[in-house]
C-alpha cells in the first residue's frame, strides 16, 4: 500500500486530494497545524474521518523538525504540500507570517525530504497569483512571473525552491501552478464562495445585502474535483516537471454573481457604474449587493487566464467542468448545508 503525506488537509485541495487517494488504495496521513485542528467541517463533509486508512498528524511548517519525525515515522511515497496562508488579502495584513509558512515552510519540506528520504515525490502547490500582473496572455510554464501581493511571492519563492531542488539534488520535486478553482469546500473568505453563501441566505432571508469589491477583475475559475485529478497526476509523470492547471477561459466576478443569481433562480437588475453600482431584486425592487472599495486589494490582478495545453498533451489532464456548472454545484451546495445541517462551519 502506497504512502502519501498530505500538509493542509483540513483545506479545500487537502481534503479533496485526500479522498482521491483513498479512492486509489493510498494510506494517507493528512497534516494540519494545531491551530487548523478544530476546522475539521471539510473532512467530515467527505466522511474522511471514518476511513480507517486516513490518520491525522498534526505538524507545524516552521519546524523543520516536526517535518523531519513524519518523514521517519510513515516513510511517504508521495509528499502533497498543499498548506499555506492562502489568502491574498491576509497576505497584505499578515506579510511576515505568509511568507514563514508560505514560502519559508516549503524550504523545511524540501530539506527534511532531502536529508530523510530523498526518493519520496514531492509536489508543490503552486498558484496563477505568481503571475499577478499577466506579461502574457495566456499564461503558461513559461511565461515570466510579476506576483502582485506577498502570498505571490511567497509561493514564488517556494516555486522556484522545488525546481532548484529538483534540479540540485535529482529529487522528484514537482510544481502544479493551479489557476483559481472553487468547490463547496472552499472557505467563507474567499469571494466565489461568499457569494454563493450570501444568494443562498438572500434566498432564505437570513440577510438583507452584502457588499463586493472589485467586480471587473477576471480569473479562470475550475472545479476544485477536476484539478485534484491534475495534481494526481503530476506527481505520476515519468519525470518531474512544472504543469499549469486551467481551464483556459476568463470569467470576471461579475460574471460568476450573475450565474450564481442564475442557479438560484433568482432574476437581478443592475444599476450605476464604478463604485456606486448596485445590485436589485427584480421582483421586490430591493437593493442586494453594493460595491465596497475595502475590499479591493492594494494591488490588484487584473486578468489570469491559463494555456493548460501541456497537461493535457503530457498528462491526458483536461478540466471538464463549465463555469455555468460549477455554479450550480456550489449553490446546490449551499442549500444542502442548511436544508440537511451538513456543514456546521456555516450553520
Amino acid at each position: 500500500m502506497k504512502i502519501a503525506l498530505v500538509t493542509g488537509v483540513t483545506g479545500q485541495d487537502g481534503a479533496y486530494i485526500s479522498e482521491l487517494l483513498l479512492s486509489k488504495g493510498y494510506k494517507v496521513v493528512g497534516t494540519a497545524r494545531r491551530t487548523s485542528t478544530s476546522s475539521y467541517w471539510r473532512l467530515k463533509y467527505l466522511d474522511l474521518l471514518e476511513d480507517k486508512n486516513f490518520i491525522l498528524e498534526e505538524m507545524d511548517l516552521t519546524d523543520l523538525s516536526s517535518i523531519s519525525s513524519l518523514l521517519k515515522k510513515y516513510k511517504p511515497d508521495e509528499f502533497y504540500n498543499l498548506a499555506a496562508q492562502s489568502f491574498v488579502a491576509s497576505s497584505f495584513i499578515s506579510p511576515l507570517s505568509t511568507s514563514q509558512i508560505t514560502g519559508m515552510g516549503v524550504n523545511n519540506i524540501l530539506e527534511s525530504i532531502r536529508i530523510t528520504k530523498p526518493d519520496t515525490k514531492f509536489y508543490q502547490a503552486s498558484t496563477s497569483e505568481m503571475f499577478g500582473k499577466a506579461q502574457e496572455i495566456p499564461q503558461r510554464e513559461t511565461t515570466p512571473f510579476y506576483p502582485r501581493s506577498p502570498y505571490g511571492v511567497s509561493k514564488l519563492y517556494a516555486h522556484w525552491l522545488t525546481v532548484n531542488y529538483r534540479e540540485s539534488y535529482d529529487m522528484f520535486a514537482s510544481s502544479g501552478i493551479l489557476f483559481n478553482h472553487e468547490s463547496p469546500l472552499r472557505g467563507l473568505e474567499f469571494v466565489t464562495r461568499k457569494i454563493t453563501s450570501s444568494i443562498v441566505k438572500l434566498k432564505k432571508n437570513l440577510i438583507s445585502d452584502f457588499q463586493l469589491g472589485n467586480l471587473e477583475a477576471k480569473r479562470d475559475w475550475g472545479y476544485a474535483k477536476d484539478f485534484v485529478e491534475g495534481i494526481y497526476k503530476i506527481l505520476q509523470n515519468d519525470e518531474p516537471d512544472t504543469f499549469v492547471l486551467a481551464t483556459g477561459k476568463t470569467f470576471s466576478v461579475r460574471d460568476f454573481l450573475n450565474l450564481c443569481f442564475d442557479a438560484a433562480e433568482l432574476e437581478v437588475i443592475w444599476e450605476g457604474k464604478g463604485i456606486n453600482e448596485k445590485v436589485f431584486l427584480k421582483s421586490s425592487g430591493k437593493e442586494v449587493v453594493s460595491i465596497n472599495k475595502k475590499y479591493f486589494r492594494p494591488a490588484e490582478v487584473d486578468l489570469l487566464i491559463g494555456d493548460p495545453s501541456k497537461a493535457k498533451s503530457k498528462l491526458n489532464w483536461e478540466a471538464s467542468c463549465s463555469l455555468e456548472e460549477l455554479c450550480q454545484i456550489m449553490i446546490e451546495a449551499e442549500f444542502d448545508f442548511y436544508e440537511n445541517k451538513k456543514n456546521i462551519f456555516i450553520l
